[in-house]
């Protein structure tokens, strides 16, 4: 990847946001008067479980996808994913006319593999997590000859980082934003349109405390693995930190708040409470990173990434119980 992967021209942008919008609106973002009674704190949500599958990574998905075809790339793709980047591919793909594979570890989301199935794409099921299928993935595509689309590319945080513009045009610049971290395009996303416009806004990474990778790499200065990622919040159950995300969270990162499953749970009660929106694990750690930190951003404007909306049934039903479902 180039040396500064998120640094982008205006062409690019309004190339990237064009594509996007020939399949989707803007997403709303809306300060909901409940939510705000509730925290006490001015709070704009940025709805991306609006999008044609229910999360943001779609909007990388077609940037990449269009450019390849561009490229004259138009080979079978494959990619390794716990669910919302594996929906993004192959809608992408079969909008551009090329085939897709997806592997996801075993236990995957069952609703979410569902989905990934019913965009025609081929589902393997392999490994325990994450990092073991994506290992695996590696190898398919070596032995199929199939492309491997990673699951952080520059073109991909040029898409998903259209919906932090989107954020900014309609609410101007904010205080913080709260935004969750998994592989890390989406928070390199918003630190991308926070710098590209100048802003002073910070941002803000929220972690599982049981997936904190990326927090502990900051702090020592260098990658640093988790043994495990145990936590419902599958969105954020990563291992293995990226290089590329690392460097430019590393340098564009104002904090880190880690969340615990109960928190997300609470969270995920809230959203549903005060905007009667159903928010996964991973969409609703940003409202759980807020919460934890609601005294410091009292009297702020603050923005959360509700990232998707892909909870599993079961796993909903149990949260709404006050109870928090299990990894």
């Amino acid at each position: 990847m180039p040396a500064s992967p998120t640094m982008f021209t205006a062409e690019e942008i309004a190339d990237a946001r064009a594509i996007i919008h020939e399949a989707m609106p803007p997403t709303p973002q809306y300060a909901w008067p409940l939510l705000q009674a509730e925290l006490g704190i001015e709070t704009w949500v940025k709805h991306e479980n609006h999008t044609p599958t229910g999360a943001f990574k779609v909007r990388g998905g077609l940037v990449h996808m269009r450019k390849r075809v561009e490229r004259g790339e138009t080979n079978g793709v494959i990619t390794a994913t716990r669910g919302n980047h594996g929906q993004s591919i192959p809608y992408a793909a079969s909008r551009n006319g090329v085939k897709a594979t997806i592997v996801v570890p075993q236990g995957n989301s069952v609703e979410k593999n569902a989905a990934i199935k019913a965009l025609g794409a081929e589902l393997i099921e392999t490994g325990q997590d994450f990092d073991e299928a994506r290992v695996t993935c590696m190898q398919i595509a070596q032995d199929r000859g199939l492309d491997m689309v990673p699951s952080f590319h520059r073109e991909l945080v040029l898409g998903v980082s259209s919906y932090a513009h989107e954020l900014f045009e309609a609410a101007g610049e904010l205080d913080a934003v709260y935004v969750p971290i998994g592989m890390g395009s989406g928070c390199c996303g918003v630190i991308s349109a926070r710098d590209h416009l100048g802003l002073k806004t910070k941002v803000i990474a929220v972690v599982s405390e049981n997936a904190n990778c990326y927090r502990l790499s900051v702090e020592a200065g260098r990658p640093v693995e988790t043994n495990s990622a145990n936590t419902f919040a599958d969105g954020l159950a990563v291992r293995v930190p990226h290089p590329d995300a690392l460097d430019i969270i590393s340098k564009g990162v104002d904090g880190f708040v880690e969340v615990s499953d109960d928190q997300v749970a609470e969270a995920i009660r809230l959203y549903y409470r005060t905007t009667h929106n159903g928010a996964e694990g991973a969409g609703a750690a940003p409202l759980a990173g807020l919460i934890a930190q609601r005294d410091a951003m009292h009297g702020k404007r603050v923005g959360v990434i509700l990232c998707g909306g892909n909870i599993d049934t079961a796993k909903m039903a149990t949260v709404l119980e006050g109870r928090t479902p299990a990894p």
